[in-house]
């Protein structure tokens, strides 16, 4: 049976575009006895501006409770850079490998408003990935 933990849900909006984070551990993938946790990071993307964008790049700050920071950076997200019209929603999920029971991740999105040709940054709110066994 497939094991899996929601911890918590963080939103933030940025330029008209919020982004929302909803974090899981996964029991069923991590290997909790060699220090190997698995969290899955669903991510909402919702244009409320009134032009259309499109997602180029994304940059991650991976912190990891027993290693120093990591950055991640490329084009796009899960292969794709999505383009949004006013009122639109795209969805993904991804995932991040922990060697530590706590850490956290945060970043931004570089977009591009495809009326004026002008790039923005939208902010990734500070999530944190906790094994559950560590809340308890």
């Amino acid at each position: 049976m497939l094991e899996i933990s929601i911890l918590k849900t963080e939103n933030t909006i940025t330029e008209g575009v919020l982004v929302r984070v909803r974090t899981t551990f996964r029991e069923d993938i991590s290997q909790v006895n060699e220090n190997a946790f698995f969290f899955n990071y669903h991510i909402e993307i919702e244009n409320h501006n009134s032009f259309t964008v499109q997602l180029l790049h994304r940059d991650w700050f991976i912190r990891d409770s027993l290693s120093s920071m990591i950055h991640v950076g490329g084009e796009g997200v899960v292969g794709q850079q999505p383009i949004l019209g006013p009122g639109d929603c795209y969805q993904y999920t991804s995932g991040c490998e922990l060697n530590s029971e706590i850490g956290s991740m945060y970043g931004f999105y570089t977009f591009l408003n495809l009326e004026n040709k002008e790039e923005f940054r939208v902010d990734i709110p500070n999530f944190q990935m906790i094994f559950p066994g560590r809340l308890n």
